[in-house]
């Protein structure tokens, strides 16, 4: 089976949001063995939607939209698939009194505009929407279902996983799929590529390897579909033994999916380590990075952002001397930073970022996007030096992803 996620809206053309919906989406279907054949995003216009629509209808078996269900006049998706349908929209009592009392347990005042979203097509199956006003439609015609859902992300993830995903699961026999995500680090692609050459050869058909390199590390996905579980999980886990014995001298870890500071935070809590940072050119951004795992109070101590020199030799205790002798932005300086941050805080490890982000070098001679980075841990301190380049936001990102893959390396040895 496989399916087209349309996502509709001005906003995401113009680059005012990003679209993380149709991300999410794709994930969730390829957990249940749907396969996700394209994402188009289009504008809010009747034309092009209609078109949309009639060219996703030839290619998959399944279509997913997201967006322009609002109760205002630029939310016109409603009208145009009960158009694209033949349909007319009715009122749905049960649909209005669900909006009335989503309105009343907030203390809020509904408008007609409001109970306007009540008017569904008559042909859709309606999906309740237990966090908005806004229902998703469901349509099957001429052997291609589609369904409409709102665009505001948690209102569209409730109704997937209570709505569409168990009604596509109980309506029709989907393959398993399987992925495993292999993180591998210190090696190019087409080193590991050159290694894995034979292997990679005899594998069987039914099970693809994808090799996704990115700054510092190579992950290699694993992936397979079909129907009898038994025997593909026996084939795909022969294969995946295979694999991680030729890249066993270069794994950091199994990634399911998860960014970098999840698996840091899994790894933390598993072995009941915790963590603080003492941050220069990164600004903050790598305590912000942790803290957005839930949960990650149980092993985020706390940092310091010590942007300028002062807070560095007052608050860190780093060195005026070594200051002197080295700059700010250096690995004596890092290492310190690192190690005194580590101490004041009574944390297992530390993290320590200092560099020039850019765009000026400000009081240093130091090129920009030169940033030392120091991880503290119990039996060591390791200091890696790095150039990101250029632009400043480059550098901050760079530098604070390589300074949790440092850290997710020195934890795991």
């Amino acid at each position: 089976m496989q399916a087209e996620i349309i996502t509709i809206g001005d906003e995401i053309l113009i680059g005012q949001i990003l679209d993380s919906n149709s991300k999410w989406i794709a994930e969730e279907l390829n957990n249940i063995g749907i396969s996700v054949y394209q994402i188009t995003s289009i504008q809010d216009d009747k034309d092009h939607i209609l078109k949309a629509f009639s060219d996703a209808q030839k290619n998959v078996d399944l279509v997913i939209i997201t967006g322009g269900l609002g109760p205002t006049k630029d939310d016109i998706t409603k009208h145009t698939i009960t158009s694209y349908f033949n349909d007319t929209l009715i009122k749905f009592q049960d649909i209005e009194e669900h909006i009335k009392y989503l309105f009343a347990k907030i203390n809020y005042q509904y408008t007609d505009l409001d109970l306007k979203q009540a008017m569904l097509p008559s042909k859709a199956h309606i999906l309740k929407n237990n966090f908005g006003t806004a229902s998703g439609m469901w349509f099957n015609e001429n052997d291609t279902i589609f369904v409409s859902l709102p665009g505001v992300p948690n209102e569209m993830k409730g109704l997937m996983k209570y709505g569409v995903l168990p009604k596509l699961q109980d309506t029709f026999k989907l393959p398993f799929i399987l992925h495993k995500t292999i993180v591998t680090y210190g090696m190019g692609e087409s080193k590991i590529a050159k290694r894995l050459e034979k292997w990679e050869e005899r594998l069987p058909s039914s099970i693809k390897l994808a090799y996704l390199p990115s700054y510092g590390k190579t992950r290699l996905r694993l992936s397979t579909k079909g129907i009898n579980k038994e025997v593909l999980e026996k084939n795909f886990n022969n294969e995946l033994n295979t694999l991680t014995d030729l890249v066993k001298d270069i794994i950091v870890g199994i990634d399911e999916n998860d960014s970098i500071e999840m698996s840091i935070g899994k790894l933390l809590k598993k072995n009941n380590f915790t963590i603080s940072t003492a941050e220069s050119c990164t600004g903050g951004n790598i305590a912000q990075m942790i803290t957005s795992v839930a949960g990650s109070s149980n092993y985020f101590i706390g940092s310091i952002v010590s942007y300028n020199a002062r807070i560095k030799t007052e608050f860190l205790h780093v060195s005026q001397k070594i200051i002197d002798m080295h700059s700010v932005v250096s690995s004596n300086v890092a290492k310190e930073m690192a190690e005194n941050i580590k101490s004041i805080y009574n944390t297992d490890f530390a993290i320590a970022t200092t560099g020039n982000a850019g765009p000026t070098t400000d009081n240093t001679d130091t090129t920009v996007g030169v940033v030392f980075i120091a991880i503290a841990g119990p039996e060591q301190t390791i200091v890696k030096e790095f150039n990101f380049g250029q632009p400043r936001d480059r550098v901050i990102q760079k530098a604070s992803v390589k300074a949790l893959e440092l850290l997710q390396i020195e934890i795991i040895r």
